[in-house]
């Protein structure tokens, strides 16, 4: 049988998981006061969060210090890097906070700011399926004030529904006084993972059905445009293949980082094994690593800053060719 700890821990010593003699484990964010056994699964985690913080660090200060990234879609690519970049400074403070200075309001803090970011991360993601979506369906509308006006919309949604979540747990909503109520990610009860469950799965749901709308659209362009220049075969279908590809990668990546862990949250409870919760919860913590990659580096323009600032060979105030979100 595989035990919930780290080798030669005793059950009174606690990282981010909680041994229970003979009731499982889970994932402990409480903070501790006494010396911890360093528990590989959170070293992990820390590492992750250091490449996800450097990762959309750099897609957060190409965003802000270039003036030509002011669209809608660069605004949307920013909130989700930043985001992400809060995520993984989570990761990173939340073992600082239990492993070096172990302070139970801090560690409360560092699970509001985690429940926060990784919140605005899958809100981002939806407000990019929303305006990639809208720049195909209203193509000839698209670039106008009212888009703009959306995107703030979309924005202050967003932050404010992912900032009322992470409050929860910080005014009083934790299960520190009622260990009963506990879910598999400890101080949050079982309640309010449930709520962040199956709100993740209505705005899966969303995006699943607009993407579906977005490769329709894609295949009828493509035909379109096969009819207007007089050829059907070959191209037509490799660019119908290649858009339905790209939709794929997105939405698979998104699916199966974080469908295991949702699920879990919905199965489990604080006596399930404390490893389960790890296996679950790494993957999704890689969908933030894996975002910038996505959505950011994939784009030209941030391209050629990025290497404008490594070799110089291209001045970052350039003008930039006007792309629609449907194009990265």
């Amino acid at each position: 049988m595989m035990e919930d700890g780290p080798p030669n821990s005793s059950a009174g010593q606690r990282g981010w998981f909680e041994a229970r003699n003979g009731s499982g484990g889970s994932l402990d964010l409480e903070s501790v006061v006494q010396p911890l056994a360093l528990n590989p699964w959170d070293v992990v985690l820390c590492v992750s969060g250091t490449v996800i913080s450097c990762e959309n660090a750099v897609v957060v200060v190409v965003i802000f210090y270039t003036p030509a990234f002011r669209a809608p879609m660069f605004l949307l690519i920013g909130s989700l890097a930043t985001a992400d970049l809060l995520a993984g400074l989570g990761l990173i403070l939340h073992f600082a906070f239990v492993y070096l200075v172990p302070w139970e309001a801090l560690s409360l803090l560092t699970v509001g700011l985690l429940v926060t970011s990784f919140t605005a991360s899958v809100c981002s993601l939806l407000a990019i399926t929303i305006d990639r979506y809208l720049s195909l369906y209203n193509a000839l509308t698209y670039y106008s004030e009212r888009t703009v006006t959306r995107t703030y919309i979309m924005l202050v949604l967003t932050w404010g529904a992912s900032v009322c979540y992470g409050l929860l747990p910080v005014m009083g909503w934790n299960c520190l006084k009622e260990p009963s109520a506990c879910s598999v990610v400890k101080p949050l009860t079982k309640n309010h993972l449930l709520i962040l469950s199956v709100s993740f799965f209505m705005v899966f749901g969303v995006m699943l059905q607009l993407y579906v709308q977005i490769c329709r659209i894609v295949c009828r362009h493509a035909q379109q445009i096969a009819v207007q220049r007089h050829f059907l075969g070959s191209s037509h279908d490799v660019a119908t293949r290649k858009g339905i590809a790209t939709l794929a990668v997105i939405l698979g990546t998104f699916a199966s980082c974080w469908l295991p862990f949702a699920v879990y949250c919905l199965l489990g409870d604080s006596s399930s094994p404390a490893l389960y919760t790890y296996v679950t919860l790494l993957p999704a913590t890689y969908n933030s690593m894996l975002n910038p990659l996505i959505y950011a580096f994939r784009n030209q323009e941030i391209q050629k800053v990025l290497w404008a600032v490594c070799c110089g060979c291209v001045s970052p105030t350039m003008p930039f060719r006007s792309r629609s979100p449907s194009d990265v």
